[in-house]
C-alpha cells in the first residue's frame, strides 16, 4: 500500500553547514532542503562539496558548524547510527559490501536476527529479506555470493541493505558512475518505486540527463557553496551546467575532420580469456591511424575491458597478434609497450590507474619512475624533476590538490582522473588505449578531457576509445567499432544512428555492412 505523502512537508534541512579541512573550505554556509517524498538531486563539479555535505548529513564527518533537521526536529549527528536511527540511509559510490559473503549476510549485517543462544536466524533473515525484496520490487537471491553478482545487483543489495535498516531517506551518491546504461534504467525504475511508497530520495550526480530524467528538484553547488535551486522540468542542462561550472560550457565536441596517417596499431585475429577463464575476445581484428579516434560501442561485459588490457600488456592473449606500426608486440609486458609509446587509462582508476596511497607526484610518474628523467641510474629519484613535473601537469590539466604532496585518495573522483588522464597523455603517445576515460568525472571535466583527446588526436596520436556512454564515442569518433560477444561486429561511420548502433550492440543489424580495418 502506498504512504500518503504531503509534497511540503520537510524530510531534511540543513541550514548553514561549514566544514573547513587543510587548505579547503569543502562547504561554505551550506543550506539544503528536501521535501518528503522527493528525488532531490544534488549536483556540482567534483570536489564542489557535494559528498563532504551527504557524509555530514549521514554523520561520518562532523560539521565545524550548521544545524541539521530532519522531519522538522533538530538532529545532531555524531555518527552513521544516529542518521541510521533518524531513518537515514547512504549508498556509497564505492559500495560497502563483503564480497565473499552472500546476499542475505551482507544485508544483515550488524543487525542480525538471532535465536535463542544468540545463533544467528537463517529463517528469519531470509524472510525479512524476501519481504523487503517483494514490496520494493528489488528482486534479489539471499543466497547468492556478492562476488558473483554483476555491479547492478551489488547496487541493489546496498539499496536493501538500508531499507533493511528502516531508512525513509536514501542518499545514493553517484549511483550510476559504475553501472552500464541498461543498469541505469533498471535503478531508476527502482527508484520510482521507493518514491510511490513513501520514500525521499537524495540523488547525487554529475550526469545531467539522468538528473534531468529522475529528479523532481535540484541543488546545485560550486567550490563549497550553493548557487542554484532548480525546479527540475523548469531547467535544461546548459543552465545546470552554468552553473555548475561557472560559466557556459560546450556540451558537444568541436572536431575538424580526422587526418588519418600510417597506420600506428594493427590487430590481428586476437583471442583472449576472461578472469574466469571463459573466451572473451574471439577474433578480434582492425587497424588503428594516426591522428584518428576509433571508438568502441558495446553493451559492457562484450570483451572491450579485455581487448584494452590485451593490448596495453595487462592480460595475456590466447592466439592472434598485435603490431605496433610493424613491430609485433603480442603478449608483451605491460612496460615493454608503455616503453614502445602505448599509454593507456584504465577503466578502474582506484584498482589500475593510481596507489591510492601515493602523492600527487608519485602517481603523475607511476610507470616511468626509474626512467632517466626521473632517476639516476634508475635508482635514486630526482626530486626536483619531479617536482617541477607535477607542478607543470598539476597547472596544465587543473588538478586540484592542496599540493603535488597529498596523497591521491584525498581527491575527488574526477581530480583522481585527471591525475591518470594527465600522466598518460604528458608523454606524446603514438597510441593512446583510453578505456571510460569520463567515467565518474563532471561536465568541465568531461569538456576537459573531451578536449585533450581531440588535441592528442591532431597533434598524430592514434587512439582507441572504450566507453559505455554511446553519446561519448559517437562525438569523439571517426570510427565506430561495435562489439558483441568478442567480436567486432561492424565498423561503422561517426554520423550512423543510434538506433543502428544500440541493434548491433544488442546483436541485432546486419554486422557486415563494413569490414574492420
Amino acid at each position: 500500500m502506498t504512504d500518503q505523502v504531503n509534497p511540503e512537508r520537510l524530510a531534511v534541512e540543513m541550514r548553514g553547514i561549514v566544514k573547513i579541512f587543510p587548505g579547503v573550505v569543502a562547504n561554505d554556509h551550506v543550506d539544503l532542503i528536501v521535501r518528503q517524498g522527493e528525488i532531490h538531486a544534488l549536483v556540482g563539479e567534483n570536489g564542489a562539496g557535494k559528498s563532504t555535505l551527504m557524509n555530514i548529513l549521514y554523520g561520518l564527518i562532523h560539521a565545524d558548524a550548521g544545524e541539521i533537521l530532519i522531519e522538522g526536529k533538530p538532529a545532531p549527528m555524531q555518527g552513521p547510527r544516529d542518521a541510521i536511527r533518524q531513518g537515514i540511509g547512504m549508498v556509497h559510490q564505492h559500495f560497502m559490501l563483503i564480497p565473499v559473503f552472500t546476499v542475505g549476510e551482507n544485508v544483515v549485517l550488524g543487525s542480525e536476527p538471532v535465536r535463542p543462544g544468540g545463533f544467528y536466524d537463517y529463517a528469519r533473515a531470509r524472510t525479512a529479506i524476501a519481504a523487503l525484496t517483494r514490496q520494493y520490487g528489488l528482486a534479489l537471491d539471499p543466497d547468492a555470493r556478492v562476488e558473483d553478482l554483476p555491479v547492478g545487483l551489488q547496487q541493489r543489495v546496498e539499496i536493501v541493505k538500508v531499507l533493511y535498516r528502516g531508512a525513509r531517506i536514501l542518499i545514493l551518491d553517484e549511483p550510476t558512475g559504475v553501472l552500464t546504461p541498461q543498469e541505469s534504467l533498471e535503478l531508476f525504475r527502482v527508484l520510482r518505486g521507493l518514491v510511490q511508497r513513501g520514500k525521499t530520495i537524495i540523488f547525487i550526480s554529475h550526469k545531467l540527463k539522468e538528473v534531468l530524467e529522475i529528479s523532481d528538484r535540484i541543488t546545485v553547488m560550486r567550490r563549497g557553496k550553493v548557487v542554484g535551486h532548480l525546479i527540475t522540468k523548469d531547467t535544461d542542462e546548459q543552465e545546470i551546467a552554468r552553473l555548475m561550472v561557472g560559466r557556459d560550457v560546450l556540451l558537444r565536441v568541436e572536431k575538424t575532420p580526422a587526418k588519418p596517417g600510417p597506420i600506428a596499431l594493427r590487430v590481428e585475429n586476437l583471442y583472449a580469456n576472461s578472469d574466469q577463464g571463459v573466451p572473451a575476445l574471439r577474433g578480434v581484428s582492425f587497424e588503428l591511424r594516426q591522428g584518428e579516434i576509433l571508438g568502441i560501442a558495446g553493451v559492457e561485459g562484450n570483451g572491450q575491458s579485455e581487448l584494452v588490457e590485451a593490448l596495453a600488456g595487462t592480460r595475456r592473449s590466447s592466439g592472434g597478434r598485435v603490431f605496433l606500426a610493424d613491430h609485433e608486440v603480442s603478449n608483451l609486458t605491460a612496460a615493454t609497450i608503455r616503453l614502445a609509446g602505448v599509454s593507456h587509462i584504465p577503466e578502474d582508476r582506484r584498482g589500475a590507474g593510481l596507489v591510492l596511497n601515493y602523492s600527487v607526484a608519485d602517481n603523475l610518474i607511476l610507470g616511468r619512475q626509474r626512467t632517466p628523467i626521473f632517476a639516476w641510474d634508475g635508482l635514486v629519484l630526482r626530486l626536483k624533476a619531479i617536482f617541477n613535473w607535477a607542478q607543470r601537469l598539476i597547472k596544465e590539466f587543473d588538478i586540484r590538490t592542496p599540493s603535488s604532496t597529498t596523497p591521491a585518495r584525498t581527491l575527488s573522483g574526477g581530480n583522481q582522473q585527471k591525475i591518470i588522464v594527465a600522466r598518460e597523455m604528458a608523454t606524446q603517445p603514438r597510441v593512446l588505449l583510453a578505456a571510460q576515460p569520463t567515467r565518474g568525472v563532471d561536465i568541465g571535466a568531461i569538456e576537459f578531457i573531451h578536449r585533450r583527446l581531440i588535441a592528442e588526436r591532431d597533434g598524430g596520436a592514434a587512439i582507441l576509445l572504450v566507453s559505455a556512454e554511446l553519446d561519448e564515442v559517437r562525438s569523439l569518433s571517426d570510427r565506430i567499432a561495435v562489439m558483441y560477444e568478442g567480436r567486432i561486429v561492424s565498423i561503422e561511420p561517426p554520423d550512423a544512428p543510434e538506433e543502428r548502433l544500440g541493434l548491433l550492440m544488442t546483436g541485432g543489424g546486419s554486422g557486415d555492412r563494413r569490414k574492420a580495418g
